[in-house]
């Protein structure tokens, strides 16, 4: 009982803030508890070092353990809780993700995750693109020996892409169904050259609308930085396409005028107006560039809403880790808007 009510008198005259004490009598010291506890919560946080400190010297003179230090154990086991189960990183819950999706033989490399189907996606894409380089070799050699003065328009350049883009989705199982296409054959009949414009979710966009456009003479409008892949850019270079750098006035001024050079001449242009994939299946805001070639020239725009293929494959992947077809692919070809009679604003804001 004596060690008791030492400890009440410690506590008492804490929390009416004295620094130095004397014992006085057990009623006494009783009521002071009483009278301070309204403010004892205040004071405490004012003196938060102070406090412990005097009650675990009292806690140790009476042997009985201080209310604070319980409240002290907890929060540090709470602290050692958290850091047993840290907070994952971007990196590491996009590598959780692809674990996740791809199945138990997943694995992760710097370049994106890997599973058994984005293993034969990505060698059946270069054994291909093999053949296709060589193709792109001789045709160089072909130019080379001729001026240029043979195939102004580089047709026969995207003749072999187009084998190579029509084999790999007929392998891979990765070719998207094609909603419109009787009307866009309709309008193929006209003669007329169109700006084909596509909402841009993965790297299989590009090959969902070369195989959507077909067999005829096309031309992707394309940021710079698409002509250092791999046989993709010396496609790209070769074949007549148009490469903008986003960061250069002068780049964008001639891109504009190629572009504008091609529908005149009956050329279709195909481009993503977002400017870069999305990675959470949102529309981007769009560049202006595609519209204001369309504008100047009066020609129509397609609009194309692409469909499944950011589910096929996700930025953090390196190939598609599943078929286009397992997934609901679609390429879906909206009716063509005519340009001459809007403004540049007028035709994004349709067009979106």
């Amino acid at each position: 009982m004596t060690r008791l009510l030492s400890f009440l008198v410690c506590l008492a005259l804490h929390l009416q803030g004295v620094s130095s004490w004397s014992v006085p009598s057990s009623r006494r010291s009783l009521l002071k508890q009483s009278s301070s506890s309204s403010s004892g919560q205040q004071q405490q946080q004012q003196r938060p070092l102070r406090s412990l400190s005097i009650l675990n010297n009292a806690a140790a003179a009476t042997g009985i353990p201080a209310p604070e230090d319980a409240a002290v154990t907890t929060e540090e086991s709470s602290t050692e809780a958290v850091e047993v189960s840290p907070k994952l990183s971007k990196k590491e819950r996009l590598q959780k993700q692809a674990l996740k999706e791809g199945g138990i033989f997943t694995f992760n490399t710097k370049y994106g995750a890997l599973n058994p189907y984005a293993i034969y996606y990505g060698v059946t894409s270069i054994f291909l693109g093999l053949f296709w380089f060589v193709a792109l070799t001789g045709l160089q050699f072909f130019y080379f020996l001729t001026g240029g003065r043979v195939d102004k328009r580089k047709r026969m350049v995207n003749f072999v892409s187009q084998i190579w883009g029509e084999t790999l989705m007929f392998l891979v199982r990765a070719r998207p169904e094609l909603v419109g296409k009787k009307e866009l054959n309709e309008f193929y009949k006209k003669n007329e050259a169109a700006m084909f414009v596509a909402n841009h979710n993965s790297w299989l966009d590009i090959p969902f609308v070369g195989g959507m456009i077909g067999w005829r003479n096309y031309k992707l409008v394309s940021k710079a930085e698409l002509g250092r892949v791999p046989i993709l850019g010396k496609a790209i270079k070769l074949g007549g396409h148009i490469m903008v750098d986003r960061s250069n006035r002068k780049s964008q001024i001639k891109t504009l005028r190629q572009g504008m050079d091609l529908l005149k001449n009956g050329i279709h242009l195909c481009t993503f107006p977002e400017g870069t994939r999305t990675k959470n299946g949102r529309l981007l805001p769009f560049k202006n560039g595609a519209f204001k070639m369309a504008h100047k020239v009066g020609a129509p725009i397609i609009p194309l809403s692409i469909v499944g293929s950011g589910e096929a494959m996700p930025y953090y992947w390196m190939f598609p880790f599943r078929t286009a077809r397992g997934v609901g692919a679609k390429v879906i070809i909206h009716a063509p808007i005519a340009s001459d009679d809007k403004t540049e604003e007028e035709l994004a804001k349709q067009v979106r």
